[in-house]
């Protein structure tokens, strides 16, 4: 049995709590959870001998109030200063560029992702149609009206102006790498494979520091504000008497 200063955790609560940490191994998944119950129990406990208002162990809403507001009274982080922020932002401004813009057009050989047979047919078709498209002898216009099962099709595939965000991950990786031109192998997307042509790129230009400076802010409080947390969390497990299950945290570096 598992406790936390003489509160024990009831194992139906751990098998309760496993849904929601997914592992590779059932001995995992109760480990997280166990794991996660012990340190709501210590949050739990602390609170309560700084005076705050604790609600049942179900009222979700209510321990993350209490939890937040135990953080705020014990959990001193400094702000990032506006030196700070400007060095941050001149040290790597390709994070705070505006997206490119693509005109890009393409042609959609459709497959379920789940049917390896539809897969590898509309591969081929892909492949052959590409073919067709790097001789020359047939217009792009032509092929994706014919084939493409995107509504595009009726345009001759035009996308019209693409900017990061507005297709799918997988498609927007690969294309928003290549330059103008005829990709020369087909694009995997979820939705089956894609010939794609970029007709003209605008690069994203560096915005300047003043626009970004609040946005860098809020991420390196933000940062600061997770370690702080974190270290005060691995104080609290360490000075709990704790029995049923060991979470390393004696010789954590959190510790030093």
């Amino acid at each position: 049995m598992i406790s936390v200063n003489g509160t024990a955790i009831a194992p139906e609560r751990i098998y309760q709590e496993m849904q929601y940490h997914p592992a590779a191994s059932r001995t995992q998944a109760e480990f997280d959870a166990a794991q996660a119950l012990v340190i709501a129990e210590v949050v739990k406990q602390r609170a309560k001998v700084l005076g705050l208002e604790v609600a049942g162990e179900d009222d979700q809403a209510s321990e993350h109030d209490f939890t937040e507001e135990l953080v705020a009274l014990e959990v001193p982080y400094p702000e990032a200063t506006e030196e700070e922020c400007r060095q941050y932002f001149e040290a790597q401004p390709h994070r705070f560029s505006s997206s490119p813009l693509l005109d890009v057009r393409h042609i959609l050989l459709a497959a379920d992702p789940a049917n390896d047979q539809q897969r590898l047919t509309a591969l081929e078709s892909a492949e052959q149609l590409l073919h067709q498209l790097q001789s020359g002898k047939v217009r792009f216009e032509k092929l994706a009206q014919e084939y493409s099962a995107c509504s595009s099709s009726k345009e001759g595939g035009s996308l019209g102006q693409l900017e990061k965000g507005q297709t799918v991950p997988e498609f927007e990786r690969q294309v928003f790498a290549a330059p103008v031109g005829l990709m020369l192998a087909p694009v995997e997307s979820r939705y089956g494979y894609h010939l794609v042509e970029v007709l003209h790129r605008v690069d994203g230009q560096v915005l300047p520091y003043e626009v970004v400076k609040s946005r860098i802010a809020d991420y390196l409080n933000a940062r600061v504000r997770r370690k702080a947390i974190a270290q005060y969390l691995t104080q609290l497990v360490a000075q709990a008497e704790i029995e049923g299950i060991d979470l390393g945290v004696s010789d954590s570096p959190l510790m030093q």
